[in-house]
């Protein structure tokens, strides 16, 4: 299990300080690389006995088993525009490296039955409900146009449309959540009220301590790096088009039947040049 999965396992057992001692893990990873316990205790304002009984709670025999884990997930990336423009020149990891491995994180994290998992609730829902923050709306917009051509009844939900929207949302639907920090407010609003009424919520998000992964029926994890002062909306986009892909093969004759009619009105209205 990962250090991601294993936090999520116990995240709604955090304590405040033990919460925050997981933000440092997940989110400053060379500090617990290559600090020591005090550094880390440092870093939170806790005590060194704190982090020795966070490392315990999530299983691991020490601080020494802890540290071996999070250094697969190292990243120096900085979490704003704002900031990373100020820093644009320093050395780091290349963009072409960040996102080769991104994206072989989200294979690794969109595979077997994680995969089917995310894209059962999407294939056998009455109507699919997609709500997006501002980095994951590349994806959102692949996954609208790729669910359109296999489903019927998917929406994208704006934001200032959300409450005409989704007013018609019931049990018997499913959400597609996607969002990453800086979360958006009206994302993890709306999934814990979609919940309530009903609703399976699926989440796209990065980590164990996003909002929605506590929310969602199933989530996962996807690494979203930096490029220049922005994060990358690949990530997204490789997750969304790996889920219509396995929705399609669920659906199977129904997506078949919905894509062949589909071609034919483009035929018949003749929408594309020879």
């Amino acid at each position: 299990m990962s250090i991601s999965e294993t936090i999520a396992a116990v995240s709604d057992r955090l304590t405040p300080t033990e919460r925050r001692v997981a933000e440092a893990v997940l989110r400053e990873p060379t500090l617990l690389a290559f600090g020591t316990v005090s550094d880390l205790a440092d870093r939170v304002g806790t005590s060194r006995p704190s982090i020795m009984r966070f490392a315990t709670k999530l299983g691991f025999e020490g601080y020494a088993d802890l540290q071996r884990h999070v250094r697969q997930n190292m990243s120096r990336e900085l979490s704003r525009p704002s900031q990373r423009i100020r820093h644009l020149d320093d050395p780091g990891v290349s963009p072409q490296a960040a996102l080769t491995r991104a994206i072989a994180c989200v294979f690794e994290a969109l595979q077997g039955e994680r995969l089917t998992a995310l894209a059962a609730p999407i294939a056998s829902a009455q109507n699919v409900w997609i709500l997006t923050g501002e980095t994951s709306r590349a994806g959102a917009h692949a996954l609208l146009s790729g669910l359109t051509m296999v489903r019927p009844n998917v929406h994208l939900i704006e934001e200032h449309a959300s409450g005409r929207d989704l007013g018609n949302a019931g049990p018997g639907d499913t959400a597609v959540v996607l969002d990453f920090a800086r979360y958006r407010r009206h994302s993890v609003g709306a999934a814990k009220m979609l919940v309530e009424a009903g609703l399976q919520v699926v989440a796209i998000t990065d980590g164990p301590l996003s909002p929605l992964a506590s929310i969602a029926q199933v989530w996962c994890s996807l690494e979203i790096p930096a490029i220049g002062p922005f994060d990358s909306s690949v990530p997204a986009v490789t997750a969304a088009e790996l889920i219509v892909s396995r929705v399609a093969s669920l659906l199977k004759e129904e997506a078949q039947s919905r894509i062949d009619r589909t071609e034919e009105l483009w035929a018949a209205t003749d929408t594309f040049m020879d």
